[in-house]
């Protein structure tokens, strides 16, 4: 073919269609027009329903491996965890049971120690399972209410613990409710011993101390304490029974320039439980004194007369 023989005139006007402006702006009015249509009129909601509908069983399909290998990892990662729990539980209940025994032996050893020396037998506490309804909102105070109060037998004083140890005191008594200040209140004090030496202290509540704790005041920088000591109830007090648990030295600061050694103590209890217990003053579960008898006068005068001794007694 010879190049004179190719058409060099451009096509018509009509072939070349609209200018690309033209159609941008034609669809971006069309897309417009139809966002605001749907939005309006929800045109769309049955054709998005449709294939909502059509592609459910492909979307089915398509997750049943994930779900499948989801379900594997979970079965071995439960058993797993399921063995764990079973033999945490076996160890501590082994260790459970080798301390009953010994709480049982040293109970009896106990009875049979007091009987030898005539003391008075232990005093029975009575509990009350309460529940928290919540913290007060006081900011200066550490203070949380519980779900019973008179109507249910509670009265002010009585200790509150949870299964850790002694968390607090009733302080405030309303015909359906109580109020409970912690021991880790600035108000509050309890007397506790060192369960390790026997020493008796106060401990004072101390809320400035990270989270809450107790403070052990008046303690000579050279007295015999050590971290970890465990802190009881010293039972002295009469509010509180001896032998419960109270807190852990947490950090002892001795210097020599200071008359005293500032101890912390962190509290057992942990507020943030929903179950306590109540527990019966011991005040109120101590037996009325018995009076005895004032003793007969001997060998002295009485009334101007001098007593002697009956017929046939000492002299």
């Amino acid at each position: 073919m010879s190049l004179e023989s190719i058409d060099h005139t451009p096509p018509p006007f009509f072939r070349q269609g609209a200018s690309a402006l033209s159609k941008v702006a034609f669809f971006g009015l069309l897309a417009v027009l139809l966002m605001v249509s749907d939005e309006r009129f929800k045109i769309t909601n049955p054709l998005r329903a449709s294939l909502a509908t059509a592609m459910t069983p492909l979307q089915w399909l398509v997750l049943q491996p994930l779900h499948a290998a989801d379900h594997v990892g979970s079965y071995f990662v439960s058993l797993q965890e399921a063995r764990d729990l079973a033999a945490q539980s076996e160890k501590k209940l082994t260790l459970d049971t080798l301390k009953q025994q010994k709480v049982e032996q040293l109970q009896l050893e106990n009875d049979q120690l007091r009987k030898l020396l005539d003391l008075r037998p232990l005093l029975p506490v009575s509990t009350q399972a309460v529940q928290v309804l919540y913290e007060t909102p006081d900011p200066y105070s550490q203070r949380m209410v519980i779900d019973k109060g008179a109507s249910s037998g509670i009265t002010a004083g009585s200790p509150v613990l949870d299964g850790s140890g002694i968390l607090g005191q009733v302080t405030r008594v309303y015909p359906w409710v109580s109020e409970v200040t912690l021991l880790t209140d600035r108000d509050q004090s309890i007397p506790v011993m060192n369960a390790r030496t026997g020493e008796r202290n106060v401990a004072f509540g101390n809320p400035g101390h990270a989270d809450g704790a107790l403070e052990l005041r008046f303690v000579p920088p050279g007295a015999d304490v050590q971290v970890g000591d465990l802190l009881t109830s010293s039972g002295i007090d009469g509010v509180y029974p001896a032998g419960l648990h109270v807190a852990t030295i947490s950090h002892i600061e001795r210097r020599t320039d200071a008359a005293f050694a500032r101890i912390q103590a962190q509290p057992l209890a942990h507020k943030v439980g929903r179950h306590l217990l109540v527990l019966q003053q011991a005040n109120e579960l101590a037996p009325p004194p018995v009076e005895v008898a004032p003793k007969p006068l001997r060998g002295k005068k009485r009334d101007g007369l001098k007593d002697t001794a009956p017929t046939g007694g000492p002299p």
